[in-house]
């Protein structure tokens, strides 16, 4: 019978589409999933979304939606995202499912009856991004010391979990069990600044907004947001305070949580408390992974920096994006990502390391033996060489993979295609085949290095699902050839090879040409959720606003006087506009699918002349003109009248 292996992710929170930095939770928890099956062991890996909340009831009162409407829509773009990424999750759990909000009932209510949960009052200051309660000392220069913030000033009658009553047995927990927090120094900072100090009791409920959990015994409050969105690693696996589960009693407790490094806090300190006062095992490790950030800033939609997996993948692939992410992010440090360090990291790893081996080295198995080679007779001093530098790549690998240091166990795995790329300018195979007599040994270096790719292919399954398996396929590897075991054995596992035709894994990308093109094809970003917290991406609902705001936008006519193409971009036309003011304004447009700079020149148009400034492909563009989005067609609207005159 195999060994149990429970992963979880933090669940993503609804408030908006999940950028890039959000992705990394579960592509890492995917490649650990999957490389633990691969190692033979019975996975079951949770993800999901966290969709309770004052900020989601605000978000969704500013779409004109109800909460469950709004949190319907984001859910279902985490899970089209981490469907791109390939995560093979068993289930994508959602806290609005009613199996979820029927446990956390009976929990709260457990938690009440035995004590551990009472009532009470919070008076304070209170972070609606965060959903987080502080006291005055630990604002950061008046913010939230979390996010930097605006907090506002909250008090409301609450229920209050007794997280002081469990602090020294956690305490205990952590001398007992030192590798519960990975990396250590978020173990060290977790004592050193909230242990140590004093736990206070943490608010498990609200009462000033109606977006959540119902307390089943008080119907004014709702279940608090960690109390609700912790509990899904123990609810989706079918828990119940009142009821044994197969499926609870079979995988649970978890083996690993993967979160992100700002929410070690709840997943150490207040998760493994809730879980002493419910009577339930501790998780065995909890990994706090850093940041990605874009350049040396923290994505922000603010900041214009936001970049997003699907987007990303549509440009790269699904598993180069996997890789980048996995490479890139060391174990303890933060990583960084842009368009420029993707496109570089793309061609040395994947398009000239990578793809460049598998292409030679298949291309001349045909070309010289129709795709057969046998297993080498008598090894050279150099081909025992290669074989060491597999067998201690596969034994670092492993090292690394079961400590979750996935961006050493991709570097490996990128040295030995390094070194395989090595041999063949080491051994000349193309010199080899000139000399009949040397047919044995080309026959042995071919051999060598279709065996380098299929262990190449298997230690990539976790990190590049399709690159690895297109890679296997195409040296007609069976599932034989595809284990674990067939790789820790010595080099040479296979008999032989008939391979297939070579078909390119990564084309080299022109980083100037695909620069070019991302920057056409740049959009404005949209406005913000209340409290800075950004809308959903793709959603485009109007809300409802009152004449003030509307007499704000200062809408006019303008004559277009010059119309061109914008170099490098497909979708924009530059108009120059004389809107009255005797000084001529530009601005770009991206209706060139529908219009050509003729028909443009000379009519009248409408122009929202308030308009922030923006630059896209180099160009500022200094308003919008009004067009009618008619399906898949667009019609920009032609006005009689003067240039200047206000559109009313």
């Amino acid at each position: 019978m195999s060994k149990k292996f429970y992963i979880t992710t933090a669940i993503a929170y609804t408030s908006r589409k999940p950028h890039i930095g959000n992705t990394y939770d579960p592509v890492l928890a995917d490649t650990i999933a999957r490389y633990k099956r691969l190692m033979g062991y019975d996975v079951f890996f949770l993800t999901g979304s966290d969709e309770h909340g004052q900020k989601i009831e605000e978000c969704a009162k500013a779409q004109n939606l109800s909460p469950k409407e709004y949190v319907d829509i984001v859910a279902e773009q985490i899970k089209a995202v981490w469907d791109c990424m390939d995560t093979s999750y068993d289930r994508f759990i959602r806290t609005t499912d009613a199996d979820h909000e029927r446990t956390v009932q009976k929990i709260f209510k457990k938690l009440y009856e035995q004590g551990d949960i009472y009532k009470g009052e919070y008076q304070g200051k209170y972070c609606v991004p965060c959903e987080s309660f502080f006291t005055s000392s630990q604002l950061k220069d008046g913010k939230c010391p979390d996010c930097g913030r605006d907090v506002e000033d909250a008090k409301e009658e609450a229920y209050f979990f007794r997280l002081s009553k469990y602090q020294d047995k956690l305490l205990q927990y952590y001398e007992s069990n030192p590798d519960f927090i990975k990396p250590d120094s978020r173990r060290a900072e977790m004592i050193n600044n909230f242990l140590k100090p004093g736990l206070s009791d943490l608010c498990v409920s609200r009462s000033s907004f109606t977006w959540g959990i119902p307390v089943e015994f008080d119907n004014k409050h709702v279940v608090y947001v960690w109390l609700d969105a912790l509990s899904n690693y123990i609810t989706g696996l079918g828990y119940d305070p009142d009821v044994s589960n197969k499926l609870y009693e079979k995988y649970w407790p978890a083996d690993l949580h993967v979160i992100g490094k700002d929410i070690v806090r709840f997943h150490t300190i207040y998760w493994p408390i809730i879980l002493m006062a419910l009577g339930e095992e501790l998780p065995r490790q909890v990994l706090g992974h850093p940041w990605l950030l874009v350049g040396e800033d923290k994505m922000s939609k603010s900041r214009g920096n936001v970049l997003y997996a699907d987007e990303l993948a549509q440009y790269f692939g699904a598993d180069a994006v996997r890789y980048y992410l996995l490479s890139e992010i060391p174990f303890a440090q933060d990583g960084s990502i842009t368009y420029k360090s993707m496109i570089a990291k793309y061609n040395a790893d994947l398009a000239n390391t990578l793809g460049n081996l598998v292409n030679r080295s298949i291309a001349m198995a045909n070309k010289y033996f129709d795709g057969k080679v046998t297993r080498f007779s008598t090894p050279h001093e150099i081909d025992r060489e290669l074989f060491s530098v597999a067998d201690n790549t596969v034994k670092n690998y492993m090292r690394l993979m079961d400590t979750y240091h996935t961006a050493d166990a991709a570097g490996a795995i990128m040295d030995l295609a390094r070194r395989c790329n090595k041999y063949i300018d080491e051994t000349m195979p193309w010199v080899l085949a000139k000399n009949e007599q040397d047919r044995q040994r080309l026959n042995d270096v071919i051999y060598n290095l279709i065996e380098g790719i299929r262990i190449l292919g298997v230690l990539l399954a976790p990190f590049m699902p399709k690159t690895s398996s297109g890679m296997l396929a195409q040296i007609n590897a069976g599932d034989q050839l595809k284990t674990i075991e067939s790789i820790t054995s010595s080099f040479g596992y296979a008999d032989g090879y008939d391979v297939g035709i070579p078909e390119p894994l990564f084309a080299r990308i022109d980083a100037e040409k695909l620069l070019a093109k991302i920057e056409a094809e740049a959009t404005v970003t949209e406005p913000e959720c209340p409290q800075g917290e950004e809308e959903p991406e793709n959603i485009v609902f109007m809300p409802t606003i009152d004449i003030e705001t509307f007499e704000k936008i200062d809408l006019r006519i303008a004559k277009v006087v010059d119309c061109e193409p914008i170099k490098k971009s497909k979708k924009l036309l530059k108009l120059t506009l004389d809107d009255g003011s005797g000084i001529l304004r530009t601005v770009c447009s991206g209706i060139a699918k529908w219009y050509t700079p003729m028909q443009l020149k000379g009519q009248n148009v409408i122009l929202v002349a308030n308009l922030k400034p923006v630059k896209l492909c180099k160009v500022e563009s200094q308003g919008m003109i009004l067009a009618a989005d008619e399906g898949e067609d667009v019609r920009v609207l032609f006005v009689d009248g003067t240039a200047g005159s206000r559109v009313r």
